[in-house]
């Protein structure tokens, strides 16, 4: 097994998405998110970095990230894993999981 630190990132704001109607807000995602990944991965070392987009951003690869959310290219959160996109708007699980799990995480339930 690979003991990579893995990048997960979470763009949001505080405000809900507009065509995001009844999901829950950026903040809550992320929280939720980190939960699960938790639960189902309780060994795997990764760092879960929110990224708020109605705030002065740094880094330069985020903040065409979010430059690319508010040009309505993404909706948000938008969650990326080792920089890739691997969901937007409303966040389902199964993806996520997908996409951990190629990066060598292991389900405790495997």
């Amino acid at each position: 097994m690979e003991n990579k630190t893995l990048s997960i990132e979470i763009f949001g704001a505080d405000i809900v998405c507009a065509s995001c109607v009844n999901a829950p807000t950026s903040k809550d995602t992320y929280e939720w998110l980190q939960a699960a990944i938790d639960r189902k991965y309780p060994n795997h070392p990764y760092i879960m970095t929110y990224i708020d987009i109605q705030q002065p951003i740094d880094n330069e690869r985020q903040q065409a990230f979010a430059n690319r959310i508010m040009d309505d290219e993404f909706f948000y959160p938008l969650v990326l894993i080792e920089g890739e996109v691997v969901g937007e708007g409303y966040i389902q699980l199964k993806p996520v999981f997908s996409e951990l799990e190629k990066h060598g995480f292991v389900s405790l339930e495997s």
